[in-house]
């Protein structure tokens, strides 16, 4: 028996292996999972147990602050993170989507400087999504991405350099069940990581620029720790030196924005800044404090960027990156055009203009997109206001935050039944859509993915919690919750095509709306719904 089948003796694949999966779940790059599994899974579940300890102090009154431990580090001018690695000097305007095939063309065709490929919350995390997704990655890297769809075809662009590439993982919380190590399921991180880096990294590098990464969903500098143990392993295991990998950490939990600095250090030699991950943020600060009624927020619609806590956010996120050297990006605008309606059209794209001119002017290297068509208008904004590649020289000296400005909820805006209709809306439709295996989901002219409904699902959890008071007058309690709920639930399944899964995404929000069972994340709540495990495929 060889090395390597000893090593994939106790790996069970029980999702289908076709012939594209076959190619991306060799017995190699299995045998490179199975040492990832081994090496870092009972830190990553170490790590995600501190974390309900945490909430525990959290749901106490317990607010944070940034950590006594570590203000060494945080006053120390002696280190800087890693220098921007080859395309990823300037990242003007990124676009950001899923996996499939389709998405992949289009957004490498864009102009944009770097594409973010997800396999996080813009996908559904289907064994057939998640695989096929890795498979047009590897595809797309080597050139070799084109099809035909129907009578359409779609090629990759070549009067110019494409876009860079950056892929983002699953959080740490999250597992591929399809694929597990002496009987336990995989980390999702690690699977989605090990598969892309393992078969690309050498490549990327040949090509001009490297393995890059997103990394979501953290939750403290103690898990960046991990991500650079990992990030060290595999480059020592496939003789890549240490520190081509970069890693951009989305600070997307009000926990995270007490530790920015910290993660930077963690992942110095592999850092590639900071980006600010707005609703995912906004989502964790009700998540977080929503035993606490004086973090009760109003409208979604009232939480801008300009209100006190998300202010302060950006303004901390731009000037720490800037004093380590590394990048500050913005935010997603998730507009998508509005083609029949041009007044309708004008108005939404002046609204992309000014978020893009606020986020540039506060000093941010680069900002997202979700549709290519916002692309024009991003590039616009950067390019006139950042004729350079980037700001990193925009230190931001005069920025002081402290943990009161962090959690300064004070904004104007009340709660109304408009307000948690969308909100229900929101949450139904993108539930129903990944229900079916589609990770974002267009509603009322936006890219909703699962950040979105994080944040409608959590709203009215915490004004049931907390006996919210509407602008009509009236008291949002489980009754009332319920009953919008159902309205919302029939109309919406009454529009649709039969078979549509409104209901029995209905059935799932129920359960979390009002004020009582709380799940951590609905991408856990429904996993086991658009998964199913089925015999042992053979290597």
């Amino acid at each position: 028996m060889s090395n390597i089948d000893a090593i994939i003796q106790s790996v069970s694949i029980l999702g289908p292996l076709n012939d594209r999966a076959s190619k991306i779940l060799s017995k190699e790059a299995t045998a490179f999972l199975a040492l990832l599994h081994r090496s870092f899974n009972a830190r990553r579940k170490e790590l995600l147990q501190r974390r309900d300890i945490r909430q525990a102090e959290l749901d106490k009154g317990v607010l944070p602050d940034f950590l006594q431990e570590t203000k060494h580090i945080r006053e120390s001018p002696a280190w800087r993170g890693a220098p921007p690695a080859p395309g990823l000097v300037d990242r003007g305007t990124e676009i950001t989507g899923p996996t499939d095939r389709k998405m992949v063309v289009n957004a490498l065709n864009s102009n944009v400087w770097t594409y973010m490929a997800d396999f996080e919350d813009s996908s559904a995390p289907t064994w057939d999504n998640m695989v096929n997704g890795q498979v047009n990655l590897y595809d797309a890297i080597r050139k070799q991405v084109d099809f035909k769809q129907g009578e359409k075809e779609y090629k990759l662009r070549t009067d110019r350099k494409l876009p860079t590439l950056i892929a983002r993982s699953r959080g740490w919380h999250m597992v591929e069940k399809h694929f597990t190590v002496d009987g336990e399921a995989i980390s999702a991180s690690l699977f989605d990581f090990g598969l892309y880096f393992f078969h690309n990294a050498h490549e990327l590098v040949r090509t001009g620029t490297g393995p890059y990464f997103y990394l979501p969903k953290m939750e403290s500098h103690l898990e960046a720790r991990l991500w650079n143990d990992v990030f060290n392993l595999a480059q020592d295991y496939i003789a890549m030196p240490r520190g081509t990998i970069r890693g951009t950490v989305l600070i997307e939990t009000i926990v995270a924005a007490f530790e920015m600095e910290e993660i930077i250090y963690e992942l110095r030699d592999h850092s590639s800044g900071l980006n600010c991950g707005r609703w995912d943020y906004i989502f964790s600060v009700i998540k977080k404090f929503r035993q606490n009624p004086n973090f009760v927020l109003p409208d979604r619609s009232a939480v801008t960027m300009t209100v006190p806590f998300m202010d302060a956010y950006v303004q901390l996120l731009v000037q720490t990156c800037h004093k380590r050297g590394v990048h500050a990006m913005g935010g997603m605008a998730a507009q998508i055009p509005i083609k029949d309606d041009k007044e309708a059209n004008d108005k939404a794209m002046a609204g992309v203009y000014a978020d893009k001119l606020r986020e540039v002017r506060a000093g941010h290297d680069g900002t997202w997109v979700a549709h290519p068509a916002l692309a024009s208008i991003a590039n616009e904004v950067f390019n006139t206001h950042m004729p350079t590649p980037n700001q990193l020289f925009v230190y931001r000296e005069e920025v002081h935050v402290t943990a009161n400005d962090l959690l300064n909820m004070n904004m104007p805006g009340t709660v109304t039944e408009e307000g948690i209709r969308k909100n229900l809306n929101i949450g139904l439709g993108y539930m129903e859509g990944w229900l079916k295996g589609i990770g974002c989901v267009p509603i009322n002219f936006l890219m909703e993915d699962a950040a979105t409904a994080e944040v409608s699902r959590s709203q009215l959890w915490q004004w049931c919690k907390h006996g919210t008071v509407t602008a009509e007058g009236k008291k949002v309690d489980r009754a009332y919750a319920q009953k919008l709920l159902k309205e919302q639930a029939d109309e919406l399944s009454s529009k649709a095509p039969k078979g549509n899964k409104y209901h029995l995404a209905a059935q799932y929000f129920a359960g979390q709306v009002t004020g009582e069972d709380y799940a951590d994340f609905l991408t856990t709540l429904l996993y086991n719904e658009i998964t199913s495990v089925g015999p042992a495929a053979k290597l």
